[in-house]
């Protein structure tokens, strides 16, 4: 009998949303997560550029008693996440939003309020964070998976960089695969993100 969620991880490889080849190493590395997490509270999670459903789907049938938003841009992917939420039986704590993180992050209803936020291959260090960071309550974690001979370079995420977002320095969780954790230690300046685009045009570190 097959697993419901590798059929819908294999449903999101056909549609184009995963890379090529088998699942079980994507669903491996999203399980990974957990130990990037660590034994935080993990209330009110969010998925940052979910995608085909990695790592939320993952993270959300391995976290019961939390509480999800998937967000990304496109519609097509928004539209697969919304079937799989269904199929898996998590409509009554995964909510799929379609939108950009940074008019996302000035959500009243998103802003200010998660106890995590995860990303995997969203963007650069820097627009990870701006982006990533406005959903965060302080004492939340921001939790990074970081590309292979590359984790938690202090040129990645420098301590003066994060800080403007009120961001600790990053907690390297050594793999592979290998994550950073950083902590916020106060609101996110209202300056923050900045429109739609910016962070990726002109980066804060």
């Amino acid at each position: 009998m097959s697993d419901p969620l590798d059929d819908q991880l294999e449903r999101a490889r056909e549609l184009g949303f995963l890379g090529p080849g088998p699942t079980a190493p994507h669903r491996a590395h999203a399980e990974a997560f957990l130990a990037g997490i660590g034994d935080g509270p993990v209330a009110r999670c969010v998925d940052l550029g979910s995608g085909g459903g990695l790592p939320g789907l993952v993270l959300a049938m391995q976290l019961p008693a939390s509480a999800w938003t998937f967000l990304d841009a496109m519609q097509r992917r928004t539209g697969f996440l919304q079937e799989a939420v269904n199929a898996l039986g998590l409509a009554d704590r995964v909510q799929v939003v379609m939108a950009r993180a940074e008019v996302a992050g000035r959500d009243p209803g998103l802003r200010g309020h998660a106890d995590l936020v995860v990303a995997r291959s969203f963007g650069p260090p820097a627009v990870t964070a701006e982006c990533g960071a406005p959903f965060l309550r302080p004492g939340g974690s921001l939790v990074v998976s970081e590309p292979p001979n590359l984790a938690g370079g202090g040129e990645r995420w420098p301590k003066k960089g994060v800080a403007e977002l009120g961001l600790e320095p990053p907690v390297l969780v050594a793999g592979p695969p290998s994550f950073v954790r950083l902590r916020l230690a106060h609101p996110v300046d209202e300056r923050y993100p900045r429109r739609t685009g910016i962070p990726g045009k002109r980066p804060l570190w």
